[in-house]
């Protein structure tokens, strides 16, 4: 039986502590789970907590930026946060560079680095004209 990680919706957020040793198969199944929540939930932003992992192989370093490109695909930003030093110098010495993750010491500041992503797809919503999606745009214009 695969071991499931719980994935917490925290608003427009969805929230995932890894406190497991990933074998692959729970990686995969993780994958899978989460690009269905986004679908779900029309979440806009993932945050990994993966300060319990001590132990990343090739496998899972490139699940985490699968699963972060995914996320992306899906209309929702992603953040990494926690990685231990030596998860990261294990990740260097693989030459995984996870191009395309972003990363944050921790989760208040990855929380922050999704609110900022946010705040620039809802100006993105905004077009050039100045009006918001669903604006009404059949007003009467200036007359000559």
């Amino acid at each position: 039986m695969t071991t499931r990680i719980p994935i917490l919706r925290m608003g427009r957020t969805l929230l995932v502590t890894i406190q497991v040793d990933l074998q692959d198969q729970t990686a995969l199944a993780l994958q899978d789970d989460l690009a269905n929540k986004i679908q779900d939930t029309g979440a806009t932003g993932v945050l990994i907590d993966i300060s319990a992992l001590e132990i990343v192989d090739s496998f899972i370093g490139r699940m985490l930026a699968g699963i972060s490109s995914i996320a992306k695909v899906l209309g929702a930003n992603s953040v990494v946060v926690g990685m231990q030093p030596a998860v990261a110098i294990t990740l260097v010495e693989l030459g995984l560079t996870l191009h395309g993750v972003r990363t944050a010491l921790n989760v208040e500041r990855g929380m922050e680095l999704l609110r900022q992503a946010d705040d620039l797809n809802d100006a993105d919503d905004v077009s050039d004209d100045g009006l918001a999606a669903g604006d009404d745009v059949d007003a009467p214009g200036p007359t000559r």
